[in-house]
């Protein structure tokens, strides 16, 4: 078993998270993190703009259209709603076929309400939930078209709908034929190699993970299997564990992992609160020992660092936070508060943390 220190498993990992290169296209970049988390919020650019732009500073919020426009992505669940590369479109398909299997999985399935809505896409092509409001007969008031939503939405859970673009931020959706490519491979994969692809993409996107953080939101018996997977592998020299000093969770990598040479550096990383680097909090308070949480869902008397604060990582190292806001209608990057972590001054980052902010305003179409 390899030891290492806890400052080599962050170099790892943010090596591993491509956070130390700057210029990666953004296909490449989502074909390596295996999927990039959607955003609703918008205080300042959305997540799924945000994840790109941390790791290539030139991206474009077009440039994540054009692979849509383009099926380079495609979107489903990873562990929230997310693009996901269009290369593994299979994997999505065990998800899916769970969804058909459970009839009140988050909402009933109401299959009468479901045939309708397919029925309508087959006729008259791809439409958004709000194209299936329409006035009763009596004029009594507008028709409850919310049955409408819950069943296009089932659909595609279902894997019976995609969604082909959004409107604004409105899903439009439209058959699987007429949005996933025919050259995709559509089979689905057998437990063994679902198991294997969830494996290697966080290995791949992390560096080193634990059973907890691969299996991270599955239900037992999918983490069993991974566990099984994953012993397989290990046995096979696929994988090796790794011990962390000071923490007791064994770690897996890849061996070629643990043997690459790890080029550190200082740079200033402002990070979306859904990047793949701090979407799993407790493995960011056991590594970083970043106690890190989103105050957008607390209310605003029990909020600490503000509602919608951004890590900010210098290198491996976890220096601060951020509460931000675009107000674009001015073009203006507004900086409600600045909190660095202890034993982390002002005076070593600010510097270099205004010149990062500079460079975020820009991303935003604002000045700062």
């Amino acid at each position: 078993m390899d030891t290492i220190s806890i400052t080599k498993a962050k170099k790892i990992i943010l090596a591993s998270q491509k956070l130390n290169h700057s210029r990666l296209k953004p296909q490449a970049i989502i074909e390596h993190l295996g999927y990039v988390q959607i955003d609703t919020i918008s205080v300042v650019e959305r997540a799924h703009h945000h994840v790109f732009w941390s790791r290539n500073t030139n991206y474009k919020p077009s440039d994540l259209d054009e692979l849509v426009r383009t099926r380079k992505v495609f979107e489903y669940w990873s562990h929230a709603a997310s693009y996901l590369p269009m290369c593994d479109y299979r994997f999505s398909l065990p998800m899916k076929r769970d969804f058909q299997s459970k009839s009140n999985y988050w909402f009933p399935r109401d299959a009468k309400m479901m045939s309708k809505v397919l029925a309508r896409i087959k006729t008259e092509g791809p439409l958004r939930s709000q194209d299936f409001k329409t006035i009763k007969k009596n004029k009594a008031g507008w028709w409850d078209w919310k049955p409408a939503k819950k069943a296009l939405e089932r659909l595609f859970l279902e894997g019976q709908l995609e969604i082909t673009e959004r409107q604004g931020f409105q899903k439009v959706y439209d058959l699987p034929q007429n949005v996933i490519p025919s050259c995709v491979d559509t089979s689905m994969p057998t437990d063994d190699e679902y198991c294997e692809f969830i494996i290697k993409r966080i290995l791949r996107h992390h560096g080193i993970a634990s059973l907890e953080e691969m299996a991270y939101l599955k239900n037992k018996a999918s983490k069993d299997k991974i566990y099984q997977k994953l012993l397989q592998m290990y046995e096979e020299g696929e994988v090796v564990r790794v011990k962390i000093k000071n923490l007791e969770s064994i770690y897996y990598a890849f061996r070629e992992t643990m043997n690459k040479t790890i080029t550190s550096n200082n740079k200033i990383h402002i990070l979306s609160p859904f990047d793949n680097l701090v979407i799993q909090r407790k493995k960011l308070q056991k590594i970083f020992n970043y106690n890190y949480q989103i105050e957008c869902y607390v209310p605003a008397s029990k909020r600490k660092y503000g509602y919608f604060c951004l890590p900010i990582f210098k290198g491996h190292r976890a220096i601060a936070r951020i509460d931000c806001k675009a107000d674009r209608k001015n073009k203006c990057l507004i900086v409600h508060s600045l909190h660095f972590e202890e034993k982390c001054g002002r005076e070593a980052h600010f510097s270099k943390i205004e010149k990062k902010l500079k460079q975020f305003a820009k991303f935003n179409g604002c000045l700062f």
